[in-house]
């Protein structure tokens, strides 16, 4: 998501909020970054918790991808329509549902006695955030219709936002450590039920009163491609590629896009526009974004498993040897807007996935053995690279489109990113699986992670590639 999406909120949406909502932004403000917080958290801080996972539940290495991309692919799946659904039914009460049911799906992770019931819980987050994340914004430009106002209250929330993506880890590792791996889900817990007492009086509620129509069949061939795309990149290798079970889900993967596009084309008010994605620059910013999450995430597994597996590190010391990552992405971030209003968002982009390429290099070469300082050295490159990439990929989505459509192509940015996450957990996952024949530690698995990593730095550069030669050198919209 972007700043500017909630920028082409229409004035009538503010209208439409209550007074006493109107008279507490500052409230409102509050509200929206806990439930961000709680998102963005939860997507990398669960890899720390892996290992204790896997030693209380059992699950294989399979198991530890699907507790990761349940909440992943559920997620990218309803983000689009989850803010659809807020523009037709009310932000605040999208909001509020999403909050109530990722708090519940914590609850049933931090309850679970088993596996399936854990994952069962993930996919539940998945969809309190696909409800609750897509209203942010919006209640936000409602809450704050002045310009000044607006622009720092985004400010404050895409700090949230970049803050809470690279911190996981570190929080991660300190629940896990000290209370136990539940304690990751069991914080959600108070956190949720803040912002929840927060949105009673002081959120204001607002529609669309031009809101696009529900896409139905999209949606559940959306689902249906994706979520079959991941099952075959996480058990086709337990299941074996040429099993009668992998050629079906195979099969899908190829039935299910080609009917998600037929059926695009037939809707009157499309999930997604196809023609967006046809020339300019947002198919550009789908590509590298995808790219920019696929090395990351994988990463973040891979490294969490290496810390703890290979080297004998504690959580929380697995944790603390991410930070560089977190600090460095959360201290340039604001820097990065700077840089692409004098330059544009082409050397940025360029740069940061470079940058992140190189670093996820390190990890490649030099293999989990290697001296701590360098792989710090490592974390501190990517996350410089995040810092440079995150906001201008979003910014080159809403600049492809007209002003109307600024959400939609934020949402679509945000898709690519989940999809890109999903994909790398999986592919990277099944790499590493293969590579390493299943060792938990010693050479085989050393040799696993440098395959493994590989992949993901090869993506990375893709990225870097595509935005150096496609990326449009233009000045942000004012």
């Amino acid at each position: 998501m972007s700043t500017t999406q909630a920028a082409t909120t229409t004035d009538a949406a503010a209208a439409a909020a209550s007074p006493d909502a109107l008279a507490r932004p500052g409230v409102t403000l509050l509200a929206t970054c806990l439930a961000l917080f709680l998102g963005q958290v939860d997507t990398t801080a669960v890899n720390l918790a892996l290992p204790a996972i896997r030693h209380d539940l059992s699950g294989g290495l399979s198991g530890l991808q699907w507790v990761v991309d349940a909440y992943n692919v559920t997620f990218a799946a309803l983000l689009l329509t989850g803010g659809t659904l807020g523009d037709r039914f009310g932000r605040r009460r999208l909001f509020r549902l999403g909050v109530a049911v990722f708090v519940l799906g914590s609850m049933v992770c931090a309850l679970a006695p088993g596996l399936p019931v854990l994952l069962a819980g993930r996919v539940g987050q998945g969809v309190g955030s696909g409800m609750m994340l897509p209203q942010s914004l919006a209640i936000l430009a409602t809450a704050f219709p002045g310009r000044r106002e607006r622009n720092r209250a985004m400010a404050a929330w895409s700090i949230v936002a970049g803050s809470g993506l690279a911190v996981g880890p570190t929080l991660g590792g300190l629940a896990v450590q000290t209370l136990g791996w539940q304690s990751i889900f069991w914080v959600n817990v108070p956190i949720g039920a803040a912002a929840l007492v927060l949105t009673l009086r002081h959120v204001p509620e607002s529609r669309n009163p031009r809101a696009r129509t529900l896409d139905p069949l999209g949606q559940v061939l959306a689902i249906a491609s994706l979520g079959l795309l991941t099952f075959v990149a996480v058990q086709g290798r337990e299941l074996g590629w040429t099993s009668p079970a992998t050629l079906a889900c195979v099969a899908g993967c190829v039935a299910g896009p080609l009917a998600f596009v037929a059926a695009e084309r037939r809707h009157r008010e499309p999930m997604i526009p196809l023609s967006l994605l046809r020339r300019g620059q947002l198919p550009v910013a789908v590509v590298v974004a995808a790219c920019m999450t696929f090395g990351m995430y994988g990463l973040f597994m891979l490294t969490s498993l290496m810390f703890q597996q290979e080297r004998g590190a504690s959580p929380l010391g697995a944790g603390l040897a991410m930070l560089p990552l977190a600090v460095a992405a959360t201290v340039l971030s604001p820097l990065t807007g700077r840089l692409v209003t004098r330059h544009g968002p082409r050397l940025p982009m360029t740069a940061g996935m470079a940058c992140m390429g190189s670093g996820v290099l390190v990890f490649a070469v030099a293999g989990a053995d290697a001296n701590l300082l360098v792989l710090e050295l490592a974390f501190t490159v990517i996350g410089v690279g995040l810092a440079l990439n995150t906001g201008p990929v979003v910014g080159v989505a809403v600049s492809a489109v007209r002003a109307d459509l600024a959400g939609l192509a934020s949402g679509i940015a945000n898709l690519a990113r989940m999809f890109g996450a999903t994909l790398g957990v999986a592919v990277q996952g099944t790499v590493f699986a293969v590579a390493s024949a299943g060792a938990a530690s010693g050479p085989h698995f050393v040799h696993g992670l440098r395959t493994a990593v590989a992949v993901g730095c090869a993506v990375e550069f893709v990225g870097a590639v595509v935005a150096f030669r496609y990326v449009a050198d233009l000045r942000p919209r004012q």
